[in-house]
């Protein structure tokens, strides 16, 4: 040690320190001892339910305190949790939340007063003023103190259950959600009835699945759901329908959410401008009613995405399957928690025989020796005995000459019961009776020897009887669908407005005074072409440099192969003219890229943008140079190959171009577009998944009729949703009628009725309004024929031809009446052969305007040498870009390659 000259040092105080820092650094391990002595606590005694009975120990207490107050009356839950206090070391406020949260599960308590609402997400009234008692079912399933193992409370004052002897899967029923120290749980509730049956295939050797089931309704995507584990994944959404054409209406919210939370995420993605809302409704009560009122012109279809993708109509929860058993935490599936249960349950079961068993062979045996005791008169030998020895003696005297046939040996204790018999009794003793009820009791312990020799059967019977007792009113509430994907870019609302200066090369939203291109949202990308050929893609923002002389400006679309540009450049300062047509799929955000063959000072002459791959025909105007002779000519952009962005292009002339003027719009020319709907997702789709409906070109639209009577045409936009009860989905043809049979309300009758469609823009109810008018049947085909089954078997089938029946009418008119009879069923039958008429084709010019770019195109140099090539012949059999040769006489303007 480092000796001190200072007077005032004092070595004790130094050791004193150097002891302070020696305690210090042990608190590192009393930190390990103790906090995993927490962290196991927390775990075992708080968070995560036992796997046997699913409880947590909170619930637990509070279903052994509601027993032991139960009288069949309602008790006052500031009752039950002061009683429950006697178990459970934590406050009373921990206690209410976790018996509130129990009895929103509507399955073991059976509840009085406000216990709040779990789709509005209202609190439970004061503990003092709601009463609960334990449910039917509760009494059923969960308690049997003769099967219960105890242990000392806390205090060890009393004694409480280690697992309550539940049989039922109660854990997968209510489903379960803790966060201890250092590992979370979150199991989903499932359905009770599926529950049922899947224990009941465990125990027959079948295969079965169980997927969640929740409360409050909604809609499930569970193809993701890995069986409850770590690592899988469930998608919840909101049923939202369309109530007209300006308002959705929210009737189920998806689980983990209420009303409140959902309006708020609404209301914060229409601030953000995601998407655009008039007002919000909330008309909740006892079940959901939110309506979402629409501004003009926003498309109710593409609402209902929106709301799926940038609020909480859609969430996604990830199981984690976290249980207590043999006092570690396990991870495991569902299916192993249901197995494991019901292989408990069965165990459960098994005990209760087996002490049913020994109780009736107990009452067997002393009903025998009661037998035998009264009717051989065996009490009068202990008349004269004077000790109480010599009483146990006499009687166990009296007996041995009868008891062979008992099934154990006769004891002390029960010849001491045997003298506790009244006299009443004995002077009474009816010895038919006796042997009635032995005989009883030798069929009830027949009857339990041949359950548990049948144990799977009696168990199937339990949980048979069970789904009986209690199933009805568990039905499903949440429907499983396979969700499709929806892409944030196509479903955000347009909440800013692009503007483009060409001139300086700026877009952006926040250049109000320059050129308007399009409305826009914040997570657009924009596509830029400039006059110099150059190309590049950029997201959206206030102000973004891209480069002066901007030719077009639109929002781009990625992977978008009907989007085709229409281009012709010079190559270079003096070069050839070339023209190309592209389309721009996917590419580099912010990386210009060049169009032309990349010669310095090329120039673009003529751009279009075409979304439907129209080609328009346009005149070449040349300079009159030289000995030149054709100075104008028309080239068709359809004769040319749609190809890469990269492409070089074709060769136009090599002469100086004047201009060029745009001579006719063009007309698409990529193929109809395959359309399918996919009937797992209710959505339309290019990409070949479900049932083909057609070749759709811009002009052709879907036929949908509904259950209700309903019919309209819609043009076929892959956002489109439907209804449930839509029975009609197919290309729609104008000149095709529809044939249909429906029961008209208020007159009672049966009526024929063949259509067409007026107005295909309008939805239109095409049987009567009458509340009691329902739709049998409606076909689609030319000529169609039915099948009508009278519901009086007396009655013979009717066969209808439409065609002949009635002739074809108004969408409004009644029809002819065809039975006043009650028809139980009507079948389509094969319609009778149609030939169409040959109908000569019309192309029909595309009228949506294309963009031109009107460029004047500088002054070139005179080439200083005309040369002179042949045409070139192009056969006609090969399918390659063509452009009419010049007459022989003609010096060669055109040349391909």
């Amino acid at each position: 040690m480092q000796e001190h000259n200072d007077p005032d040092f004092n070595e004790e105080e130094l050791t004193r320190q150097d002891e302070s820092q020696e305690t210090i650094t042990r608190v590192t391990g009393m930190y390990e001892e103790w906090f995993l002595d927490y962290a196991s606590y927390v775990i075992l005694e708080r968070a995560v339910p036992g796997i046997d009975d699913g409880f947590k120990p909170v619930q637990r207490r509070i279903m052994h305190s509601m027993k032991d107050l139960d009288d069949g009356r309602y008790n006052k839950v500031a009752n039950i949790v002061g009683h429950t206090m006697q178990y459970h070391p934590h406050g009373d406020a921990s206690i209410a939340d976790a018996m509130v949260q129990l009895g929103q599960k509507e399955l073991l308590i059976d509840m009085q007063g406000n216990w709040g609402n779990t789709l509005t997400g209202d609190r439970a009234a004061a503990s003092r003023y709601i009463e609960a008692r334990l449910s039917k079912f509760a009494l059923d399933v969960v308690f049997n103190p003769k099967t219960t193992e105890w242990k000392m409370s806390y205090d060890g004052r009393r004694k409480e259950p280690v697992d309550l002897p539940v049989k039922f899967p109660l854990l997968l029923a209510q489903g379960a959600e803790g966060i201890a120290v250092g590992l979370s749980t979150k199991i989903l509730p499932h359905n009770f009835n599926e529950l049922i049956d899947a224990s009941i295939k465990i125990l027959k050797g079948k295969s079965f699945r169980i997927v969640p089931d929740f409360l409050n309704g909604g809609i499930a995507d569970v193809s993701n759901y890995n069986d409850g584990k770590r690592g899988g994944k469930i998608r919840v959404r909101a049923r939202i329908s369309q109530l007209d054409k300006k308002t959705l209406v929210i009737t189920e919210i998806p689980f983990g959410t209420t009303t409140t939370s959902l309006i708020d995420s609404i209301l914060k993605a229409n601030d953000k401008g995601k998407i655009k809302i008039k007002k919000i409704e909330d008309n909740t009560a006892a079940k959901v009613e939110i309506l979402i009122h629409l501004p003009n012109g926003v498309s109710p279809d593409k609402s209902i995405d929106a709301l799926y993708a940038f609020t909480n109509c859609e969430n996604s929860i990830s199981p984690l399957g976290c249980i207590i058993e043999d006092n570690s935490p396990v991870f495991i599936g569902v299916s192993e928690m249901l197995k494991h249960s019901t292989q408990h349950t069965v165990d459960l079961l098994k005990q209760e025989l087996e002490i049913q068993l020994d109780e009736l062979e107990e009452q067997w045996h002393f009903a025998s020796l009661e037998r035998i005791f009264i009717e051989n008169r065996i009490y009068r030998d202990i008349e004269e005995v004077d000790t109480w020895e010599g009483v146990i003696k006499a009687i166990d005297d009296g007996l041995k000459p009868y008891i062979k046939h008992l099934k154990r040996a006769v004891t002390k204790e029960d010849i001491v019961r045997l003298t506790e018999i009244r006299i009443k009794k004995i002077s009474k003793f009816d010895i038919d009776k006796a042997k009635q009820h032995i005989e009883s009791l030798e069929e009830k312990i027949a009857a339990v020897k041949n359950y548990l020799d049948n144990l799977i059967e009696y168990a199937i019977d339990y949980f048979k009887n069970l789904k009986t007792k209690f199933g009805k009113g568990k039905e499903r509430k949440t429907e499983l669908k396979i969700f499709d994907d929806i892409v944030a870019s196509k479903v955000v609302m347009k909440n800013a407005k692009l503007y483009v200066n060409r001139e300086e090369g700026f877009v952006g939203t926040s250049l109000r005074r320059d050129e308007f291109v399009t409305d826009c949202s914040d997570i657009d990308d924009v596509i830029i072409f400039r006059k110099d050929g150059k190309m590049m893609i950029t997201k959206v923002g206030a102000k973004t440099f891209v480069g002066t002389d901007i030719i077009h400006v639109a929002i781009f679309k990625k992977n978008d192969k009907r989007t085709v540009y229409n281009m012709m450049y010079r190559d270079g300062r003096s070069g050839p003219t070339l023209m190309k047509r592209f389309h721009v799929t996917s590419v580099t955000r912010d990386r210009e890229y060049d169009l032309t063959a990349g010669n310095k000072a090329s120039i673009v002459t003529y751009f279009t943008a075409n979304p439907n791959g129209e080609a328009e025909i346009v005149s070449i105007h040349l300079r009159a140079v030289g000995s030149i002779k054709k100075l104008k000519w028309d080239v068709d952009f359809s004769e040319l190959l749609i190809k890469g962005r990269g492409s070089k292009g074709n060769r136009l002339t090599k002469y100086a171009v004047k201009k060029i003027e745009l001579k006719e719009k063009g007309i698409s020319t990529l193929k109809p577009r395959k359309i399918w709907f996919d009937d797992t997702v209710q959505r339309l789709n290019v990409d070949e998944r479900g049932d083909l409906l057609g070749e759709f070109t811009p002009e052709d639209r879907l036929l949908v009729v509904s259950q209700k009577g309903l019919a309209k045409t819609i043009t076929p936009e892959l956002a489109t949703h439907f209804n449930d009860d839509m029975i009609v989905l197919e290309k729609w043809i104008p000149n095709k009628p529809l044939s249909a049979i429906y029961f008209e309300g208020e007159k009672e009758k049966y009526y024929v009725k063949r259509f067409m469609i007026d107005n295909p823009n309008k939805e239109e109810l095409f049987i009567t309004e009458h509340p009691k008018s329902q739709l049998q049947v409606v076909a689609t085909d030319y000529r169609p024929m039915a099948e009508v089954v009278f519901s009086k078997r007396s009655l013979d089938k009717m066969e209808v031809n439409f065609e002949d029946f009635i002739a074809v009418k108004g969408i409004k008119s009644l029809g002819n009446q065809l039975t006043s009879e009650k028809i139980r069923q009507v079948n389509l039958l094969e319609p009778l052969e149609y030939t169409p008429p040959v109908i000569a084709e019309v192309e029909v010019v595309e009228e949506e305007v294309v963009e031109t770019l009107p460029l004047d195109i500088p002054e070139i140099e005179k080439p200083k040498e005309e040369e002179k090539s042949k045409p070139i012949i192009v056969d006609a059999n090969k399918k390659k870009p063509t452009i009419k040769p010049p007459k022989k006489d003609d010096k060669d303007q055109t040349k391909l390659f």
